[in-house]
């Protein structure tokens, strides 16, 4: 059975949003332990997951964020 790709779903897990969005893993887990995105995540059990169409809204209207995430990104993040 193949799995869907992440544009088609929902929500993701941490690892697939990192690799979505080329992401630093290093960075995005940071600032999820942080807290920092609190409200584009959602818990389920114990897993954390990613509400996808509300975090892109997010990081298009914040490219600041977008960029200090991005691997090799220079800008400092701020929320």
């Amino acid at each position: 059975m193949k799995k869907p790709s992440p544009e088609l779903k929902d929500v993701l897990n941490p690892e697939e949003a990192v690799r979505y969005f080329g992401f630093s893993r290093r960075k995005f887990f940071g600032m999820l332990r942080e807290g920092k995105f609190k409200k584009y995540t959602a818990l389920y059990g114990r897993r954390r997951l990613i509400l996808r169409r509300e975090f892109e809204k997010y990081l298009e209207e914040n490219p600041e964020v977008k960029e200090g995430l991005l691997n090799g990104g220079k800008s400092k993040v701020t929320t």
